[in-house]
């Protein structure tokens, strides 16, 4: 389900809506004025691989992946 984020111009107040399938603006109404005078903005979307620890990246543990293993599945095919 596709999450946009939207800020009103008339209340300055960032929201986010939730979509159930296609994007319609019409349902698009700010839940602090009812407004629908808005502007959509850049989402970014947030990844987390590796362990929950915490870690910031400050101590070079983000470096590319330098493991074995098979991930495509292709390891014994020549």
């Amino acid at each position: 389900m596709p999450v946009y984020d939207y800020k009103c111009t008339d209340c300055e107040k960032t929201y986010d809506v939730f979509h159930k399938g296609r994007e319609i603006i019409e349902d698009v109404v700010c839940p602090s004025c009812n407004s629908t005078n808005h502007k959509k903005l850049m989402s970014v979307t947030q990844m987390s691989m590796g362990s929950d620890s915490g870690s910031s990246c400050s101590d070079g543990s983000c470096g590319p992946y330098t493991g074995g293993g098979c991930a495509s599945g292709m390891c014994g095919l020549n």
